[in-house]
């Protein structure tokens, strides 16, 4: 068993539940991140049940003062923190042209995409620089990949959904200036793409389970490899920017 410590975002439901529950499975300790503190403790009691220790840590990524009180609690209650998974995200309107798409939309799921998963990862920098080898996971999207955007014959090309898929390609570019800065002290930093899961965002039409979508993930919290960072992965192979 290790004794290592995990947040992982938006971890309630979906891939991010799934993600805690293989891991967990695997000894780590898990603070399952949630807004909601109901269904939060529900998704905590179902860990438990299967003998993980789990632990709720209610937490709103687009709030400061969240966000640092969360940090503040596993201070208190551990004094580091060995891996961050950024998972928390929002869809935004979609299918929608880039011409009718909101403002206020695109604010929204910047705000949390782009600018929560920031917050999260500068709050929790003290707690990762007290340990060794520390790693922050940014759960992306292939849909953030301009390579594949932009070539017309990948599926990923026909997406509308702007404010969406522009948000991940800013958070690839926020996992590349995270990993230049955080590299000489020991913290790996890298992108992941789940793949097309199917989850709410999408209507559970994709066409990979949520098991498969956590599994490159926990793969990736688990790579043993301090100098792969500032990269994209899928499928445990690294993907185009």
């Amino acid at each position: 068993m290790t004794e290592k410590t995990v947040v992982i975002t938006g971890a309630n439901k979906s891939i991010g539940f799934e993600t805690a529950r293989q891991m967990g499975l695997r000894g780590y300790r898990i603070w399952l991140g949630s807004r909601d503190n109901d269904r939060g403790a529900s998704a905590v009691a179902s860990l438990q049940a299967e003998g993980i220790d789990a632990r709720l840590l209610v937490v709103d990524i687009t709030d400061n003062d969240s966000v640092l009180a969360a940090a503040e609690r596993i201070m208190k209650e551990d004094g580091k923190l060995d891996i961050l998974i950024n998972n928390a995200g929002i869809s935004g309107a979609q299918p929608i042209a880039p011409g009718s798409q909101s403002i206020s939309d695109i604010k929204s799921v910047y705000e949390t995409n782009v600018f929560g998963t920031i917050r999260m990862t500068q709050a929790f920098l003290p707690l990762l620089k007290a340990t060794s080898e520390a790693k922050i996971i940014m759960v992306s999207s292939g849909l953030g990949s301009l390579s594949w955007v932009s070539d017309l014959t990948h599926p990923y090309a026909r997406v509308e959904a702007m404010g969406y898929t522009s948000s991940k390609t800013a958070l690839n570019a926020v996992t590349v200036a995270f990993a230049k800065e955080l590299a000489e002290y020991g913290i790996s930093v890298n992108a992941v793409d789940p793949g097309y899961t199917a989850t709410d965002f999408n209507g559970h039409t994709g066409d990979r389970s949520v098991s498969q979508a956590a599994e490159g993930i926990v793969w990736l919290a688990s790579l043993n490899a301090p100098e792969a960072t500032g990269k994209f992965y899928f499928d445990r192979q690294q993907a185009p920017w």
